[in-house]
């Protein structure tokens, strides 16, 4: 949640948490925006619309899909944050995830002036590092977490844990222990089994603050394996059989839980703002028959994220200001018709800020004809970015570092896995001259590559470079083959 209205959780002070209140985040360190946020009221977070002299060739993609700073050099070359992209495959390698921290934070800004009355809180999951938290603190969003580990990277960086989430359809008693323990904001409730597991550790004289995930059953998402906002799958408690009721009653009957709102998650890559308007008339329903039935009136809705954002030219994207605009009137006219207040409103985007700020390099390894059938093979793929292989997403990967001499043909990228479904883009047209030494430049590969990437073939991940007003620096080292060896002590 956002430093603006959170407050600590009160374990061991003897204060009520609702008698503190959080000083905004330092900022200073933030760099000014650049002159180029068009996101102030209309427009969506698809893409920073035209870049000036950034014409690409034939058969490649938009620029809207790229950040906002990505720039031509030449004929031949693209730079972002002011670095060339050449020169970063060659100081750092590749594959290789570049981040424009700009980019992060133009986002950060515009998911707050599209709710400035709300809590905005990243969804660490999308992709963390400590540089990441540094940024998403200074910009002033909360942060929401699933786990210890990215709780404690989180705290340990400095985040303030009241302004943090916690989420996690199974917590892990040591992701409970270290949420008590560093204090965290909120911890989202999955099933009726965590309620007395966490009442149980919760210390005495203390109350932990709870929010209860519920499921609407409303069906939303690019893929069925991010749908989370219907019945019968692992995530929430559902308001059709009354598990969400029955669920809700227990919590209020726990003296050490505070029981102060509901969350819904419905799902990701959602482009339209009808779901979120369904979930919001279904949860004001709920709210209404918890005040009817036990005398509470919860202050708190957390809509979760899920905002949907293009991966290629022409694919849709959720509108962020129509978003924003749409479900406050929706719960504003929601709530006097039930005779409600209105709860504080949270949102949880993750991919939105991460994913367009982020391009991912490799480098051609070879090129294979085979009947119809052109393959392009890269030294990374599926352990890097599984995304494809999982939900069948497609990129868009452009030719960088020579112009070519050939028109565009279709050929399918592919990674250098033992797997006939690693393929990174199938389909795509790149030029017809394309060879082994080849760079390829992929954009929106901020979100859920580094977070999702796996030791297949003991290849090592690749590192994440951030760049921003024409320099870069390493956060995240390439994970090298003696990391891997450490690792292993089985003789």
């Amino acid at each position: 949640m956002s430093h603006r209205t959170l407050p600590p959780t009160a374990h061991g002070t003897g204060v009520p948490a609702s008698a503190t209140t959080m000083a905004p985040p330092p900022r200073t360190a933030a760099p000014p925006p650049s002159g180029n946020e068009p996101l102030s009221g209309s427009g969506s977070l698809s893409g920073s619309g035209p870049l000036p002299g950034l014409e690409p060739p034939s058969g490649s993609e938009p620029p809207s899909i790229w950040p906002r700073s990505a720039a031509p050099l030449g004929q031949d070359d693209l730079a972002v944050g002011g670095v060339p992209l050449t020169e970063i495959a060659d100081r750092f390698g590749t594959p290789a995830y570049v981040l424009d921290e700009d980019e992060v934070r133009h986002r950060c800004r515009a998911y707050l002036r599209a709710f400035p009355d709300a809590d905005v809180c990243y969804a660490a999951k999308a992709f963390l590092c400590r540089a990441m938290v540094h940024w998403v603190h200074e910009e002033g969003l909360g942060l929401d977490v699933c786990s210890a580990g990215e709780l404690e990277l989180a705290v340990t960086t400095g985040f303030p844990p009241e302004r943090i989430v916690l989420h996690g359809n199974a917590k892990s008693p040591a992701d409970l222990r270290a949420a008590l323990r560093l204090g965290v904001g909120r911890i989202v409730i999955d099933s009726t089994s965590e309620i007395a597991r966490l009442a149980a550790a919760v210390p005495a004289g203390s109350r932990q603050r709870v929010l209860i995930r519920v499921v609407p059953g409303i069906a939303a998402g690019g893929h069925a394996k991010i749908r989370t906002g219907t019945d019968d799958q692992k995530f929430g408690l559902s308001i059709a059989d009354g598990s969400a009721q029955h669920a809700i009653a227990r919590i209020l009957s726990q003296p050490r839980l505070e029981l102060v709102g509901l969350h819904c998650h419905l799902g990701s890559q959602i482009t339209t703002v009808k779901p979120y308007l369904s979930a919001v008339r279904r949860l004001i329903g709920l709210l209404a028959r918890i005040h009817e039935q036990h005398g509470v009136t919860l202050p708190e809705l957390d809509l979760g994220g899920g905002h949907g954002i293009a991966y290629r030219p022409g694919e849709p994207a959720l509108d962020l200001p129509s978003l924003s605009t749409r479900i406050r009137a929706e719960l504003a006219g929601g709530c006097a018709a039930a005779g409600l207040p209105v709860p504080r409103l949270a949102v949880e985007p993750g991919r939105a800020i991460a994913g367009p700020a982020g391009v991912v390099l490799y480098r051609v390894l070879a090129v294979k004809r085979t009947g119809a059938h052109t393959f392009v093979a890269v030294d990374g793929g599926m352990s890097d970015n599984p995304r494809p292989a999982l939900y069948g997403v497609r990129y868009a990967p452009r030719l960088i570092g020579r112009r070519p001499s050939a028109a565009p043909e279709p050929v399918t990228v592919v990674g250098r896995h033992c797997e006939a479904g690693d393929v990174l883009a199938a389909d795509v047209p790149l030029p017809g001259d394309i060879r082994p030494g080849d760079l390829l430049a992929v954009p929106v590969a901020g979100a859920y590559h580094l977070s999702m990437a796996s030791g297949y073939n003991l290849v090592g991940r690749p590192p994440v470079i951030a760049v921003t007003q024409g320099h870069a620096r390493l956060l995240v080292r390439r994970e090298s083959l003696a990391d891997i060896q450490e690792r292993d002590i089985g003789l």
